[in-house]
Formats: structure tokens, C-alpha cells, sequence
């Protein structure tokens, strides 16, 4: 894949500003647009827009086809006609810093559902015919998945495995019968589908007329209580009765010194290779429509992914297994046009992982945090090694802001010595010529100057924000993708200076005129 040279900026749809709890897919969704294109930006990458469950991680999505309920904008809802403006009249004041994703469910999920009666009692033919015609087109995912979430919440949110059994190993006599028992959660379930992609397509019209490319992200494994896996067990290594028998993960790394077990159950590649990678080519397919440019999210386990068994607690006890990626990114290219993909090459990256990377042509990453704190320097992640085929970051969702990395400390609970991260902060400074002052800046200004075809920056880090923004702590359990900006943060200043080093640089070109 070849990439123009462009900056972007990394901003979960949730961070938004709105008056409902959680950023949407309405109005401050188009507007940020707006403001991506006033600041130089041609790219807004973000992350997993799946229906979240416990933890409200976006990369424990219970479908990976399915859109987030909670990403659906309620004023639209309200221009469309499917709610009234009285009925947000009572909306709680919630935090404009942080999502309570309880609160949040438990405001909108009504509205969701009024908003379904009303389009069923007073909707035109046309508004039928589409959402019709919607749930024909989506059937090969949405007909599972709307009647795992009926399921799931007639079982009071369990996952999967601990359902009635006849119905958790799919039993045709069963699943019809709870077919015709959830009749009105599934059809509200569709038409929520139908109203996100409804939205989605507006923003992605929008972000189109405006030269800005949506960057998604795809993550290698998914969910075990998931509609993906409920709906095909036989792809996935489970035990005799629905759990995974091994799970995916990480060995001890930078983030946590006992690795991370993640609960994703591993896929049984044998399996996916009978049908072609059927499955996965449908994935990307579906990805690819919602999204200009991919970011595969662990990259490395598509050459051998960290085996830990099902029942541990921490990953120490895994070990690698191999992964046949040149056989499903060969079905994937005979299948699909083109795969505008960037590989996410962090973390125990091997020889074989990086050839696997380059015979595929995606560009790898570079996170500038990574560079510094080793000694000596990690050189690839110096951005006077870096090479075009790029995608450079300041940070990502799983690093702490650049400001709050800067002034971390032991204390904070860092693995590493007050003495090695004078150091680091010590090489920093010479490397970058800055006092420290505004690291941020620094970072930016490295990142966008270096010769890596793509820059992205996290919004945080634009607005010089510390670790009470931070997006995710990896092996935090609770209290992560929170995070949400003021309406008025992203100033007029900091986007003409945003603008201004995009267009020093050559990222972004002002139309003529």
C-alpha cells in the first residue's frame, strides 16, 4: 500500500463533546471533522466502533460486525423523527470529562427504544423499504447478532456459556423457539443497527467532502462473549462446554511484568482454512466499507500469536504458536480489490514478523514514547531512522499521554529507576532541542518534520493534556476508555499551529485560492 504523505489525529467517537454523556456519531461528530480540516488534518483515525460489553473496552466488542447503540446520536434521532425534542428534555447533567458508561446506558437505552416504536407506528414507506432492505443486506451477521443480544439480556447479561444450554450450543428446536419469544428486543436490536449505519454514512459523506480519511482499527482476536463466536464455535478453541480451552495475550513486556491474558479465545486456523477464511474475508470486507485506511491491531499474531491456557491469570505460563498469515492474506487479496492496512508491529516483533510485514507492503508503526527510554535508544523508533512506508505516533490509546509520560516518576509506578528516567528525559531533551516545557509540542514537531508518509497524534497530546487523559492502562481491569474533551479545547490557537507545522512540513497543502 502506498501512503501520501499526511497528519492526522487519533479521537475515540466516545472522547466527543455533547450534552448526553458520551461523544456520538451527530453533529460534534461532523463538526470535528470541520475541525481535523481547518487544522491540516487529512486523517481521523479511531478506534473499534463495536457494541462494547463488561470493561467497555472497544477492543472486547460483542460483535465485530455490529455498530455501538451508545455511538447513536440522539438529536438525529430527533431530525429524523423517531424522537421528539420533549423526550430529551429531562436528560441528567452528566460529566463533560469522563463517560459513566452505567449512566449512560441507563439514559439512552429507553430513548433507543422509543425511538424504535415511534419509527414502527409512524414510519413512511420509504424509511420501511430502507431499513427492509438493511437487515436483507447485514442478515449474514445481523440476524445472530441481534438475537444474541435478545439472549443475553433475557439472561440477565451472563455470557454465552452460562446460558440454558440447548440454546448456548444452538439447537435449532431452541434458538426458534427463542426466536419467536424475543421477537420485539431483535427487531429493536435491527433498527438500532440501522440507525448507526445510518449515521456513519452521513459522517462518512461528510469526512469525504472534506479530504479527511477515516483510519479504523481492526483487532486480530475477538471476544469470547461475543456473537462472533457464539455464532460460529466451531472457528474458535473451546472447551466441551463453550469457555475457551486456550486464550490470547501477551508475554511480560513494557506494560506489565507478568504479560496480559486478554480472554479472547484463539481461532482454529484449520477451521478457518476448510471455508477459505470465509469468515475473515467477510470481516475485512465489512471493515473496509466503513474505513479508508485499517490498523491491525496486533499485527504480530498473524505470524504466531502467545498460547496461555484458558484458566490462567497471568500469561507467564504461555508459549508461541504458528499462524498461517501468508495463506489467509492470499485469500484475502484473491477476495478483496485492495487492503489499505497499517500493521501494528509492536511489542516481541521477530525477523519472521517483519518479513511476513513487508511481503504484504503495509507500513509499520513507530511510537516516539518508545524511542528514549532505553539505553541505549531503541533506534527504530528514532525518527532519524525511520524510513517513508510509516505511520509514526507521538502515542497511541495504550501510552499515557506525552505530557503525563514526561513527568511520571517511580512513584507513579513505574518499573524503572528514578536514575534511568532522568536519563531518558536527559537524551530527550538533547534529541528534541527542547527545555521540556512543552514536550508535547516537541513531539508533535518531531513527528510531523520526520519522513514518515503518515503522522498521527493523539487529540490529548495537541492539548498538552497529562495523565488524567490518558485513554487505557493495558491490564487496568476497570476505569479506562473514559476520557472525554471540552467543547472549545481543540482553540482556534491550536489548530492554526497545528496547521501551520502540517503545512511546514508538507502534510498538508492549502487549496489554491
Amino acid at each position: 500500500m502506498k501512503l501520501q504523505r499526511a497528519s492526522g489525529l487519533l479521537l475515540h467517537p466516545t472522547c466527543l463533546p455533547g450534552r448526553y454523556g458520551i461523544g456520538a456519531l451527530g453533529a460534534q461528530a461532523r463538526d470535528f471533522a470541520g475541525l481535523l480540516a481547518a487544522s491540516g488534518q487529512t486523517v481521523w483515525q479511531m478506534l473499534p466502533l463495536g457494541p462494547t460489553g463488561y470493561g467497555d473496552s472497544p477492543y472486547q466488542g460483542l460483535s465485530t460486525f455490529a455498530g455501538n447503540p451508545l455511538l447513536i446520536d440522539l438529536d438525529d434521532l430527533v431530525a429524523d423523527g423517531w424522537l421528539l425534542a420533549s423526550d430529551l428534555a429531562a436528560a441528567p447533567v452528566f460529566s463533560e470529562d469522563a463517560v459513566d458508561y452505567g449512566a449512560v446506558i441507563d439514559f439512552k437505552r429507553p430513548l433507543l427504544e422509543r425511538a424504535c416504536e415511534r419509527f414502527e407506528q409512524q414510519a413512511a414507506d420509504g424509511p420501511r423499504q430502507a431499513l427492509q432492505e438493511f437487515c436483507r443486506r447485514q442478515a449474514f451477521w445481523l440476524d445472530d447478532f441481534a438475537l444474541f443480544t435478545a439472549l443475553k439480556a433475557e439472561h440477565d447479561g451472563a455470557a454465552w456459556s452460562a446460558w440454558e444450554p440447548a440454546v448456548a450450543r444452538r439447537e435449532a428446536g431452541a434458538l426458534e423457539t427463542w426466536r419467536r419469544r424475543c421477537v420485539r428486543r431483535i427487531a429493536r436490536c435491527k433498527f438500532q443497527q440501522f440507525v448507526f449505519f445510518q449515521q456513519w454514512r452521513r459522517l462518512q459523506d461528510v469526512c469525504a467532502g472534506l479530504g479527511v480519511r477515516l483510519m479504523g482499527d481492526l483487532p486480530l482476536f475477538v471476544a469470547h462473549d461475543s456473537a462472533d463466536v457464539w455464532a460460529h464455535p466451531e472457528l474458535f478453541r473451546l472447551t466441551a462446554d463453550g469457555r475457551p480451552a486456550f486464550q490470547a495475550g501477551v508475554p511480560p513486556d513494557y506494560f506489565s511484568a507478568t504479560g496480559q491474558c486478554w480472554g479472547n479465545p484463539l481461532y482454529r486456523w484449520d477451521m478457518m482454512a476448510r471455508t477459505g477464511f470465509a469468515w475473515w474475508i467477510e470481516r475485512f470486507r465489512h471493515t473496509l466499507e466503513w474505513f479508508d485506511l485499517v490498523r491491525l491491531d496486533h499485527f504480530r499474531g498473524f505470524e504466531a500469536c502467545w498460547e496461555i491456557p484458558g484458566d490462567d491469570q497471568t500469561a507467564e505460563n504461555g508459549r508461541w504458536i504458528q499462524v498461517p498469515g501468508p495463506a489467509l492474506f492470499e485469500a484475502l487479496r484473491a477476495a478483496l480489490p485492495a487492503l489499505p492496512c497499517v500493521a501494528e508491529n509492536l511489542g516481541v516483533i521477530t525477523p519472521e514478523v517483519e518479513q511476513l510485514r513487508r511481503e504484504l507492503g503495509f507500513p509499520g508503526m513507530a511510537v516516539l514514547q518508545f524511542a528514549f527510554g532505553a539505553d541505549p535508544p531503541v533506534p527504530e523508533f528514532l525518527p532519524h531512522n525511520y524510513s517513508h512506508k510509516l505511520v509514526v505516533y507521538t502515542g497511541t490509546h495504550d501510552n499515557d499521554t506525552t505530557v503525563g509520560w514526561w513527568h511520571a516518576g517511580p512513584e507513579d509506578g513505574s518499573t524503572r529507576s528514578a536514575a534511568a528516567i532522568d536519563a531518558e528525559r536527559a537524551y530527550c531533551r538533547r534529541y528534541l532541542g527542547s527545555d521540556g516545557r512543552e514536550i508535547h509540542w516537541a513531539f508533535i514537531r518531531a513527528a510531523l518534520a520526520s519522513v514518515a508518509a503518515l503522522a498521527v497524534v493523539p487529540l490529548q497530546d495537541v492539548l498538552g493534556l497529562g495523565s488524567e487523559a490518558r485513554m487505557n492502562l493495558p491490564a487496568r481491569p476497570a476505569d479506562n476508555w473514559r476520557w472525554r474533551f471540552r467543547r472549545g479545547a481543540f482553540s482556534d490557537e491550536l489548530r492554526a499551529r497545528l496547521r501551520e507545522l502540517s503545512e511546514v512540513y508538507g502534510r498538508f497543502t492549502p487549496p489554491a485560492g
